[in-house]
């Protein structure tokens, strides 16, 4: 484990701006209140991919923390929480919440920016066939630089933008485009997602999603590609999960036990 204090004191800050959803009712009601931004807003998940990447990123970090709500994904991160005896909320994974805001803006402009071809045309037609059938849909790749996706925005105005570059290219891109549009629009940090709608990567059953398996399920698909992230990054995350407790009780800082009234402050 690592000697310092620079990561712990990065998880202790992100820890406390994750907002925590209790309840389905709650959780429809954000959904519902992320359709309405008065400015660019971004949503953005935290798990422990994420939180083993800003341990190590001062610059991730600070962009993550910058996204005005972080929500919290995964069963790493319901055992963090557990570890500092706060109650982790539901688990609010982008794979499953995403889906669910697409169909909100369902009718308006939304824009996919991430993967490439043919996962993102593929994509792309499976959120026109079965999520929002009534809106019209604007898609680039993942590859271009940030004054591309920001000319390709504000000539579309679209009301929601979905992300799918993975961390942390997609949490830099999101902070380009809120800092530069001047129009009301919900900016998600999708991961995966695109790449899921395009037939690219598959679900897990539905069992080893209900049991915090799915990233078994994944390593399975994709050994090569994912086995740092899964295998070696899992035995590192839990193994600051157990050693962050003691340290984030020295600080003394008292925990925010947020409710989901609070996913509110974004749109203030």
């Amino acid at each position: 484990m690592e000697r310092g204090k620079g990561w712990k004191l990065r998880w202790s800050k992100l820890v406390r701006k994750i907002e925590r959803i209790h309840t389905l009712g709650d959780r429809q009601g954000l959904l519902e209140r992320l359709c309405h931004p008065d400015k660019p807003v971004i949503l953005a998940f935290a798990n422990a991919h994420a939180m083993n990447l800003l341990a190590k990123s001062e610059y991730f970090f600070e962009s993550l923390c910058a996204t005005d709500i972080v929500l919290r994904d995964g069963s790493g991160m319901e055992t963090l929480f557990n570890q500092l005896n706060i109650p982790p909320g539901l688990n609010l994974n982008g794979t499953d919440l995403i889906p669910d805001a697409v169909s909100q803006f369902n009718g308006h402009c939304i824009a996919f920016l991430g993967t490439q071809e043919p996962y993102l045309e593929s994509g792309v037609e499976f959120v026109q066939k079965n999520l929002a059938p009534q809106s019209s849909c604007v898609r680039a790749d993942g590859f271009l630089d940030d004054n591309a996706y920001i000319s390709l925005a504000a000539e579309c105005r679209p009301a929601l933008i979905v992300l799918g570059m993975g961390m942390p290219r997609q949490e830099e891109v999101a902070i380009a485009l809120r800092s530069r549009l001047t129009f009301p629009c919900l900016i998600i940090c999708g991961g995966a997602i695109i790449d899921f709608w395009g037939g690219k990567t598959s679900r897990a059953p539905l069992w080893m999603r209900q049991s915090g398996m799915e990233w078994l399920f994944r390593l399975q698909m994709e050994p090569r590609r994912l086995f740092q992230r899964y295998v070696i990054g899992n035995l590192v995350f839990l193994a600051r999960a157990m050693v962050f407790p003691a340290f984030d009780r020295r600080l003394g800082r008292p925990v925010i036990k947020r409710q989901v009234k609070n996913s509110t402050s974004a749109f203030k």
